[in-house]
């Protein structure tokens, strides 16, 4: 069979029998850094957008749409692409390509540039997101070691250091955003640089077909997925607004229930590898999940801020390690290939960020946004009892009780 194939794709192949090391580990973390920090250089220049294009919030909404096109045209496409061309150029590619478009929205000027700018920067952000997640399953799987939540945590501490380091360069060094955005951009061609090299230079099989659609167990992973990030894309869109409408929170403490959330998730996730070898992978996602259907059901009744905040701090210690986890178990998983299962599940995700704010939204609309968080904990207690049919219907641990990597 090998014979029939082109020599560069032999080569992909045979790179297979090379081992994972701490290299390759390290890379596919910097590139989760990478998405995290150039996602987080961008949300600065939405009202620089605005500004420059005289447009007003409903325009404005239509060209952030374009982010979620492009992002959804790419990510069912990134398995069959790091499977013909490698993860390694996949992603070199669309860090690249990341960083440019992010230099060039800072220099836009035109509505229709604008338009097409944000679909390409939406369409190498979808595809370095699925592509990244094929990689890091392929590096799990092979090192045989928990590494999914660490991985996953360099995300959220990209954006972290990109949000910081801009407020930095603004507000204390008096650049420009547009001198910002360059300096960002050259941050993430500088890593990926470095990098490039020790990042795995095959992908998963296939099967040759370019789009998988979900089948088998593999379903049931995306709907938990899209849950997940409904959830984290409503509660980031809502809970600000949920504390100051609903609770009267004055304006410059509505922000903190995000704030809370998003920081306990990201020490979760720091922690997430040790804590699923020392308890299991079902006991820290359905356990967290109940922690944080126990969160969602603080910040609805209780009257304390204090207790509001555990609330938002629960949920966010219960759900961060839902995502990794599941993405872990598509490395065991055989209904599907993972370069096409890690895909699927990334869109049906995806599809769960852009959905989520929206129903929460007509929710509220229609009731109030206690009604709508509501709503959040009974699809979180959902998530929980699929997740429990998936382990029964898998009838194993992944993993065994080897270290969770360095």
């Amino acid at each position: 069979m090998l014979d029939s194939e082109p020599n560069e794709r032999r080569g992909l192949l045979a790179a297979k029998d090379k081992a994972i090391g701490v290299s390759q580990q390290r890379a596919t973390r910097a590139v989760f850094f990478i998405g995290g920090f150039g996602s987080a250089s961008w949300a600065p220049l939405v009202p620089l957008l605005k500004e420059r294009l005289a447009i007003g919030e409903n325009v404005l909404g239509m060209l952030l749409l374009c982010i979620g096109i492009g992002s959804l045209l790419t990510m069912p496409l990134a398995g069959a692409a790091a499977t013909r061309l490698g993860c390694r150029r996949v992603l070199t590619v669309a860090c690249v390509a990341e960083a440019v478009f992010l230099f060039a929205l800072s220099h836009v000027s035109t509505l229709w540039l604008a338009a097409v700018l944000l679909l390409g920067f939406g369409a190498f952000m979808g595809c370095l997101d699925a592509t990244v997640n094929v990689a890091a399953v392929i590096v799990e799987k092979e090192s045989d070691r928990r590494l999914m939540s660490g991985m996953h945590a360099l995300w959220s501490v990209g954006g972290f250091v990109g949000a910081g380091l801009f407020g930095v360069w603004v507000g204390m060094c008096r650049l420009t955003p547009l001198v910002s955005t360059a300096i960002a951009s050259g941050i993430m061609l500088g890593t990926i640089a470095y990098f490039r090299r020790y990042l795995i230079p095959y992908g998963g099989d296939a099967g040759g077909r370019l789009i998988g659609i979900p089948r088998g167990i593999v379903t049931f992973i995306g709907i938990i997925a899209c849950i997940a990030f409904l959830t984290e894309g409503a509660i980031m869109d809502w809970s600000g607004v949920f504390l100051r409408v609903e609770r009267g929170f004055d304006l410059s403490l509505a922000g903190m229930g995000f704030t809370v959330f998003s920081a306990a998730m990201l020490v979760m996730r720091l922690v997430g590898d040790a804590l699923v070898v020392k308890l299991g992978p079902e006991c820290v996602v359905i356990g967290g999940l109940l922690v944080a259907f126990a969160g969602f059901l603080l910040v609805i009744l209780a009257e304390s801020t204090t207790v509001l905040y555990l609330g938002f701090f629960a949920i966010g210690v219960g759900s961060a390690n839902v995502v990794p986890v599941f993405f872990s178990l598509m490395g065991k998983q055989e209904d599907m290939p993972i370069s096409l299962a890690v895909p699927a599940v990334s869109t049906l995700g995806y599809l769960g960020v852009l959905m989520g704010p929206a129903a929460i939204g007509f929710l509220a609309h229609r009731t109030d946004l206690y009604v709508a968080f509501g709503f959040l904990a009974a699809l979180v207690a959902m998530q929980a009892a699929i997740a429990a049919y998936v382990y029964r219907r898998m009838g194993q641990k992944v993993f065994g009780s080897k270290s969770y990597g360095t």
